[in-house]
């Protein structure tokens, strides 16, 4: 591998710049006003794979974003490894808590500020760069499929269609993915488990308009309020959810399990400190790492209602609205918690007021082993590139299509993933580190390798 490695250190200024031209592409897939640039960034993404070697790429149309597809298929009788990833991101807001524009990417202390730096377009584009380095140089150990979506950030709903319809062209031995973290870049992991999503919105009405608060303040029902406690409801004061069922089907790992999940490096003085936090909170007789992803959750992600423009109305509102997420872990269905949390929270809402509760999407927990030739050649490349032995850990966050992948396509999946938690996904500031991003196009090859020599044997 030394030719790859050599054209990877000699052309980092070019892997670079192209990064920056694509997170200049403000392309948020929950707004239609991006529209447009979602769809440039998924050209963008084929021409890339295009120009580092890749055959048949194409946009491929969906009910939704576009799918950006393209193959190497050096010999049918090699293992195959799917490559995933997607170039949608999160919206930027607030944007007035950004030291600088969201799409305008600054390069500094080390790092790539920007919208979607991390997550997902500078792990993604890692492997579109490894895959340019290895055909550049003549060493594509094995054949590569690339799957590239722009609706992750909202759920993957054309996704699934896609597979369907598409099973032999994405046949596969293994799906490779980079959307998670490492527990730093000196204590290397690969995330073995991930939580599930159920995600809703919900609605309090009260009076059929809004109120003046000094002539009805009194004799009519705060929306405001009504939620407020409605949704107070959901959690005792152990942190433990409330709602009936909720836990039925939550797997319990042993006290082995629970203390080897426990001996990662973690300090919990440092992890306030980074925060600016004076305590953890979270549910009771769990440490900070087992709530964080061995332990379902409830929090409320957004909330709104009245008036909330500077200055003073004195506004009773007619509604109030919420967006909640619940992550889930092993053996929980998204649909059976969704189902659960709206037959609760109709129950618990008093007779002054109305409530709605709007699905929206959805994900199912994922476990993968350790103990496969793909693990296995993962654990090995990172080894090689970091040093040291990276350890398994499982993520509190969630990757739906992780299960599509097995129930569809029968698949596995490896999660390669090279961020930090402080890379801020999903807030202002997210930033991805140039050491991770290099780190990354250098280790995906391996992993090639390793699979590649793995699967022969």
């Amino acid at each position: 591998m030394k030719k790859t490695q050599e054209y990877i250190e000699s052309n980092k200024d070019k892997f670079l710049n192209e990064l920056v031209d694509l997170l200049r592409i403000p392309s948020v897939s929950t707004d239609k006003a991006y529209a447009g640039d979602v769809l440039k960034a998924a050209n963008f993404i084929r021409e890339k794979l295009a120009s580092a070697g890749a055959d048949n790429t194409e946009v491929c149309e969906t009910g939704g974003y576009p799918i950006v597809y393209g193959d190497k298929i050096i010999d049918p009788a090699l293992p195959t490894i799917l490559v995933y990833g997607h170039y949608d991101v999160q919206p930027a807001d607030p944007l007035e808590l950004w030291d600088s524009p969201p799409f305008e990417p600054v390069v500094k202390d080390g790092l790539v500020i920007a919208r979607g730096a991390a997550d997902d377009k500078g792990q993604m584009y890692m492997h579109i760069k490894a895959f340019e380095s290895m055909m550049k140089t003549d060493t594509l150990p094995c054949n590569v499929k690339f799957m590239i979506e722009g609706e992750e950030e909202i759920g993957s709903d054309s996704l699934e269609p896609f597979m369907e319809a598409n099973k032999e062209k994405l046949a596969a031995d293994v799906v490779l993915v980079s959307d998670t973290a490492m527990i730093s870049n000196e204590a290397p992991s690969i995330t073995v488990g991930l939580r599930g999503l159920s995600y809703v919105e919900v609605e309090v009405t009260g009076p059929n308009r809004d109120l003046h608060s000094g002539i009805y303040g009194g004799g009519v029902a705060n929306p405001i309020n009504i939620l407020s406690s409605m949704i107070a409801s959901l959690q005792d004061e152990n942190g433990r959810i409330t709602i009936p069922g909720f836990y039925d089907d939550v797997e319990d790992l042993s006290d082995s399990d629970r203390h080897n999940l426990n001996q990662a490096p973690f300090s919990l003085e440092e992890y306030k400190s980074d925060l600016e936090i004076n305590a953890e909170k979270g549910e009771a007789g769990y440490t900070t790492l087992e709530r964080t992803s061995i332990r379902p959750t409830l929090d409320v992600n957004g909330i709104w209602g009245g008036y909330t423009a500077p200055g003073a109305k004195t506004v009773l509102p007619s509604k109030a609205n919420a967006k909640i997420s619940m992550r889930l872990v092993p053996h929980q269905s998204s649909d059976k918690i969704t189902e659960l949390f709206q037959k609760h929270f109709e129950s618990i809402a008093p007779d002054y007021v109305k409530v709605k509760v709007t699905p929206h999407h959805g994900g199912e927990p994922a476990v993968t082993p350790t103990d496969s030739t793909a693990y296995k050649a993962a654990e090995m490349a990172m080894e090689e590139a970091f040093g040291k032995k990276p350890i398994p850990m499982r993520g509190g966050g969630s990757i739906p299509i992780v299960t599509y992948f097995e129930r569809i396509l029968g698949l596995k999946t490896i999660l390669m993933g090279f961020g930090l938690d402080s890379n801020k996904i999903h807030s202002p500031n997210e930033n991805y580190g140039l050491f991770n991003y290099y780190k990354g196009i250098e280790t995906i090859p391996l992993f090639f390798k390793n699979f590649a020599d793995l699967s022969k044997r």
